[in-house]
Order: structure tokens, then C-alpha cells, then sequence
């Protein structure tokens, strides 16, 4: 009646995962992947996290990881930008061109506008995002260790809307950064004080309520792609473990976040034009409505998706950095790779 050394450890490798939060783990999705819009629902993170202080560690590394991820794919940001407020039908700016048109007019160095904000701006946009969670987490009410997808989403698109509420106004200053000519402003300081100073306090708010409304289409197809991948892998090929394997996450969470992009898009073109309209001096004040009526009558449907071609190309490579950066991290930082 004994048992040896290898016939117990091929019992804990090979016997099925039953656990929920244990498969959790392997599943980790919004500290890993950052394609520039920070609109995904917050990751769970177990009791045991919570008590060693392990779930610190990984929004860390998530925010380490995003920051050089935005920065490799700065210049492609910078361009989706230039096209969603300066493209349309006579001016049918293309990839190469726009390009081209940047580097002329103020160097290479040029391709980076707007990036150091967009990078400022993730550890408190995270840091609230996720407290705020835990906080309508228990407003809620449940006794599960872990959420319904419902719950998630209400939780998730409330958390973030009150994170994008609180950050908003270096939304506005980095498509101000991104939009500026060589010597317009000397910083971003210089930048916001020009604003302040010009238009008032309201203009850090211009495209408050498209990107407010872009929340629950970003996140709600985001979670749910994500969760249907995620059940199906589980149920046709977890038999022996629930590990996915690295290709698996990170398939899952591009096409997750690119349908999520791809639903909320239109909102997010409409908020970058109402951010960018007191840089076009002398441009007349137009309202979300009148802003879509607008795009639909001269460009048609096509017009409101200007942008979309170098916003899908940087994806591929930031989810691919961001979880290269994010692993190196979180080995630095000690937390367990499973």
C-alpha cells in the first residue's frame, strides 16, 4: 500500500483542473494586454493573491509592460490621430504619406508627440480602475469568490468609467501633444496652461460623453469574445491541465481586444475630433450629433472608421511586447509564473 516519488507527481500533473480560481491564473487579461485604449474589464485576482500581496505585483508589471508597448508603438498611435482629425475624402492620407508628411515637418523625433502623457497617464487610470472595482465589487453584494460575466461587465464598465473620468484630461492633452506643430508648445505643462488659458477648464472635458458611451461597447464585446474563447479552449482541449500556453492567451486576447476596438471605434473617432477642435483655430463648436450627421453626409459610413488601418497594425506587435515585457517583469518582481 505505498506509492513512489513518480507515480504522485503524475497524479498532480496530469489530474484535471477542478479549481476555478487555480484556472484563473493561467488567464490573466487586461494586466497583460495593452493595445492603447484602456477600457478592458479588470482581472480577478484570488484570495491568496489578495493576502500575499501578489495582485500589486502584476499591476506593476501590466503597467511596466504597457508603457514600453505604447512607446515601440507610438509613431503608428500618433498617425491613427493625424487620420481620424486631418483625413477625408480630398485629403485621403495614407500610411507611407502620413508618414513621410510627419518626419518633414518636424524629424523623426516627431513620430513620439503625445506619447510621454499617454504613458503618464497608466499608472492612475490602472491604480483607480482597480480599486474602484473592488469597491462596486463589495457594493454588490456577492458572496462568490468569483463574479458572474453580468457583474463583471456592470462592475468593469463602471470602474472604468469612473478611472476615465478622473484621467480624462490627459486624454485631452495627448491628442493636443500628438496633434501639435514643431515649436507650438515647449511641454505638456506648457501645453495645458495654453488650454486653460484660451478655452477654459471645460475643454479638458471636449469628447467626454462619446468616450463614455465607447466604454460599454469596448468592454462588453471584449469580455465576451474573451470569455467564449477562453470556455471553448477549456471545454475541447484542457483534459489534462488548464494551462493554454502562450499562443492560446495571446490569439484570445487580440481578437478580444481588436473586436472591442473595432465596435467602439466610431465613438472613439468622434471623441478625437471634438479633443482636437480649438487646435483648428477659428473652427465653429459642434456637438457629438452634429459631428456624426457631419461625417455620414461628406464621408459616409467609411468616414467614421479614418484611422483604423494603423490603429489594427500596431496591435499585433504591442500585445506581443506587452506580454514579453510584462513576463520579464513579473520575474523581476517575484511573483509565481505558473
Amino acid at each position: 500500500m505505498t506509492i513512489d516519488w513518480n507515480e504522485w507527481r503524475d497524479y498532480h500533473l496530469l489530474h484535471p483542473v477542478e479549481n476555478i480560481p487555480e484556472i484563473i491564473l493561467y488567464w490573466k487579461h487586461s494586466t497583460i494586454f495593452d493595445v492603447g485604449e484602456n477600457l478592458t474589464v479588470p482581472d480577478e485576482f484570488t484570495v491568496e493573491e489578495r493576502q500575499t500581496g501578489m495582485w500589486w505585483r502584476h499591476l506593476v508589471a501590466g503597467g511596466g509592460a504597457g508603457a514600453v508597448s505604447r512607446t515601440c508603438t507610438a509613431p503608428l498611435d500618433r498617425l491613427k490621430v493625424l487620420m481620424q482629425v486631418h483625413a477625408s475624402r480630398s485629403n485621403n492620407m495614407c500610411i507611407i504619406g502620413g508618414f513621410t508628411q510627419m518626419i518633414r515637418e518636424g524629424g523623426p523625433r516627431s513620430l513620439w508627440r503625445g506619447n510621454g502623457i499617454n504613458v503618464l497617464k497608466i499608472a492612475p487610470e490602472s491604480a483607480i480602475k482597480f480599486m474602484a472595482y473592488e469597491q462596486i465589487k463589495r457594493f454588490i453584494g456577492t458572496d462568490q469568490e468569483m463574479l458572474r460575466i453580468h457583474e463583471r461587465l456592470l462592475a468593469g464598465s463602471l470602474a472604468g468609467a469612473i478611472a476615465q473620468s478622473s484621467i480624462y484630461p490627459m486624454e485631452v492633452l495627448k491628442t493636443r501633444m500628438a496633434l501639435r506643430k514643431t515649436g507650438q508648445y515647449s511641454g505638456m505643462l506648457d501645453c495645458a496652461k495654453n488650454i486653460l488659458a484660451k478655452e477654459g477648464m471645460a475643454a479638458f472635458y471636449k469628447g467626454y460623453i462619446p468616450n463614455m458611451l465607447g466604454i460599454i461597447p469596448y468592454a462588453g464585446i471584449d469580455l465576451a469574445v474573451y470569455e467564449t474563447l477562453k470556455n471553448t479552449w477549456l471545454q475541447r482541449y484542457a483534459v489534462n491541465s488548464a494551462d493554454p500556453g502562450v499562443f492560446v492567451l495571446l490569439a484570445c486576447g487580440t481578437i478580444s481586444s481588436t473586436c472591442g476596438q473595432l465596435a467602439s471605434y466610431p465613438l472613439a473617432l468622434v471623441r478625437t475630433r471634438m479633443q482636437a477642435q480649438a487646435s483648428v483655430e477659428g473652427a465653429p463648436e459642434v456637438t457629438m450629433r452634429g459631428l456624426f450627421k457631419h461625417i455620414l453626409k461628406t464621408e459616409g459610413a467609411f468616414g467614421l472608421y479614418r484611422g483604423l488601418a494603423p490603429n489594427f497594425m500596431k496591435v499585433i506587435p504591442a500585445v506581443s511586447i506587452s506580454y514579453v515585457v510584462y513576463e520579464n517583469l513579473k520575474m523581476t518582481l517575484g511573483v509565481d509564473s505558473r
